[in-house]
């Protein structure tokens, strides 16, 4: 949990296609791969999570808040810098997957460029880690520098195989993907504590990143990638659609991963503590709307088909997530509990208003996958770096007056005002509204194909 066509050409709410679309049926809801994969991708989000919560309770009872806050925060760091280091391609190849009639070939070249990437951005990092975060200075070590880097690499290429089982409609790998890693990860932190480990939280990640790494490639290089059937007409990505989808990845994992180190650098480990196990807990909000997004990536790679899936996404998606935000809001401190008492009395209040802002977050999703779809990418950049300039420029104002509190509310400032943009701007990048006796006629004309 956003991707040549340069700036939107008109508006696209008002085009002929849109007024036209589809031609392709609406299947059943049960068989509907819309609904399917955005769902099995929201169930492995909610397994992970599941198990990340109990990962973060056992390390929240064997750890202090100081040892929790310093290791969650060089977690963070190196997904920052994984996610970097994959230039955004798991989003590329959600899209260009699918028609594509050489797969492998496509992944491998995505490969090659998020190790190189991950390497050099790693390295920097470990380097200059005195100077941009010196609350992680333990970084600056050989031994554990290596490491990080390796650590950095693995976790570019998990986010990639994410990518690459999304764009086969293969949504069900990734749950035993992303659930095999969050229950050995889990194991190895047991072990690292009872051990003595220090460090025994980042250590978990990085060896089970490794181990997942190579387990899930060597099916997926064997079995998955030879079975991919193509669909849609054969399209690839443009310089100019990377550089725009890549540059709004780059702010979105910004957002997402430089405020718990903003918060230990400005309110100390303790308050970064707090704000990280509220943000691991309200997250799972944003995954399941990017979750969504991403599976009408796939779906409409027949452009013909977006109008109808979009409305459609965005009636069951909006339902649910207002359901679960209610939930949230209500159970926030008996969810926090479960990391103990200190976490439930200062942290309740962020995880509300972190939960509060997955609500706007799913207009600014859904304009994103939509303008994937359609490779016009100026909206969709525009979005994500008005988005990550608010969130990091309000995270450093309002932390060192309310602490982890400060963090959220600057979540919620953010999702809201971009949300208000782009609903101001909504015919540049919306689809119409499919009328429903074309839904009904392109459902007979489907059901009526062999």
């Amino acid at each position: 949990m956003e991707r040549s066509a340069g700036p939107v050409a008109g508006h696209s709410g008002g085009t002929s296609v849109d007024r036209a679309a589809p031609a392709v049926a609406r299947p059943a809801r049960r068989e509907d791969p819309l609904l399917r994969n955005g769902l099995l991708l929201t169930a492995s989000s909610l397994l992970t999570s599941v198990v990340g919560v109990v990962f973060w309770a056992l390390a929240a009872r064997w750890y202090s808040p100081e040892q929790v806050g310093r290791n969650y925060a060089a977690v963070a760091a190196l997904m920052l810098l994984g996610g970097i280091g994959q230039l955004n391609l798991s989003n590329v190849l959600v899209r260009f997957v699918p028609p594509a009639r050489q797969p492998g070939r496509l992944v491998l070249r995505a490969y090659l460029g998020a190790v190189l990437a991950a390497v050099l951005a790693g390295t920097g990092f470990v380097l200059l880690v005195p100077v941009l975060s010196p609350g992680l200075g333990f970084l600056h070590t050989p031994l554990l520098g290596a490491a990080f880097v390796v650590g950095a690499v693995g976790y570019a290429l998990f986010e990639l195989q994410d990518g690459v089982f999304t764009g086969l409609r293969r949504a069900d790998l990734v749950i035993w993907e992303n659930t095999g890693f969050a229950v050995l990860k889990t194991g190895l932190l047991g072990a690292f504590a009872a051990a003595g480990a220090v460090l025994g939280i980042l250590h978990a990640w990085l060896v089970g990143l490794v181990v997942v790494v190579v387990v899930t490639n060597s099916y997926l290089f064997a079995r998955a990638i030879p079975r991919h059937r193509p669909r849609g007409s054969p399209a690839s990505p443009t310089p100019r659609y990377l550089a725009a989808d890549l540059t709004g990845a780059l702010c979105w994992q910004a957002a997402a991963s430089l405020p718990p180190v903003l918060v230990l650098n400005l309110s100390g480990a303790a308050a970064s503590a707090y704000f990280s196990v509220a943000w691991l807990v309200g997250y799972g909000l944003y995954q399941f709307v990017n979750n969504m997004g991403y599976s009408l990536t796939v779906e409409s790679a027949d452009e013909r088909t977006l109008p109808a899936h979009y409305w459609r996404l965005l009636r069951h998606t909006g339902a649910l997530l207002a359901a679960a935000v209610l939930v949230l809001e209500l159970a926030a401190p008996l969810l926090l509990r479960v990391f103990g008492a200190d976490y439930a009395a200062h942290g309740t209040t962020a995880l509300r208003l972190l939960g509060a802002s997955a609500l706007p977050f799913l207009v600014t999703s859904t304009a994103v996958a939509v303008c994937r779809v359609r490779r016009r990418m100026r909206v969709a950049v525009t979005a994500l770096v008005s988005l990550s300039t608010l969130v990091l420029v309000l995270t450093v104002l309002l932390v060192p007056r309310w602490g982890s509190e400060g963090a959220a509310a600057a979540w919620l400032a953010a999702q809201l005002v971009v949300a208000a943009g782009l609903l101001a701007c909504a015919p540049w990048w919306r689809p119409a509204r499919v009328r429903a006796g074309a839904r009904r006629g392109a459902a007979r004309r489907g059901r009526a194909r062999p």
